[in-house]
């Protein structure tokens, strides 16, 4: 336990101390930075919709070779905020292996306790080829006012025909967690279909458009969101 809280308090300052090198013996390749924003009727994330209505999502990317890392919003107009920084690394033959943080700007963004903590620390790895993506994610720290347990897990498939695609994923602890029973064991809580499409504006400018229709067979809900990106 003690190693994961020392992993937790400083995974920030990791992440400050790999950029140099990584953008030094990636030199000779393009470093590229990105930004924009997506506007969705609500947000949704792992089967489950959090605050109401709908959300803007602003992010900003940096990528130097085989690593990137960013940062990601979620902000609605009933008050959920949500900040999250990431990185990853792109492994040989389509795998890679990342870490997220998960922080919600209304809490103590220095408090990393167990019993109040606002950050919630997640170990990711995936692999894609062709259209097939595979996912993974496990929280290596207990967080109570993120609401994470601690050994959270998630597991997500997912098939793209083109503009078309498939996903399934299944989790436990901060995935399936309820009011009234509190964390419950693994199970599917996350089946979605969805369609990527170029809403063409003008001859030079189109904006991309991203529908879902999602199934959570855990809560026995059903929700059909659309989003905007730009």
């Amino acid at each position: 336990m003690k190693k994961i809280k020392v992993l937790s308090r400083n995974v920030l300052l990791i992440m400050i101390l790999l950029i140099p090198g990584l953008v030094k013996a990636q030199e000779e390749k393009k470093i590229q930075v990105s930004a924009g924003a997506d506007l969705y009727s609500s947000y949704l994330w792992r089967g489950t919709r959090y605050g109401t209505g709908p959300a803007i999502q602003p992010f900003v990317s940096l990528s130097a070779g085989f690593f990137s890392a960013g940062a990601w919003g979620s902000f609605d107009f009933s008050g959920y905020r949500e900040t999250d920084l990431w990185f990853s690394f792109d492994l040989p033959a389509g795998f890679s292996i990342g870490m997220t943080d998960y922080y919600f700007p209304d809490l103590d963004y220095l408090d990393y306790s167990e019993d109040t903590g606002s950050h919630a620390f997640e170990i990711n790895a995936g692999y894609s080829k062709g259209g097939l993506a595979l996912s993974a994610g496990y929280i290596i720290n207990k967080a109570g006012s993120a609401g994470a347990a601690g050994g959270d897990k998630y597991i997500e498939a997912k098939y793209s025909f083109s503009s078309l695609y498939i996903l399934t994923g299944a989790g436990d602890g901060w995935h399936v967690q309820s009011a009234e029973t509190g964390f419950r064991h693994f199970t599917i809580c996350n089946i979605g279909i969805g369609l990527v499409k170029e809403l063409t504006v003008t001859e030079s400018f189109s904006v991309p458009v991203n529908g879902q229709i999602v199934f959570n067979p855990d809560r026995n809900t059903m929700y059909a969101v659309v989003g905007f990106t730009f």
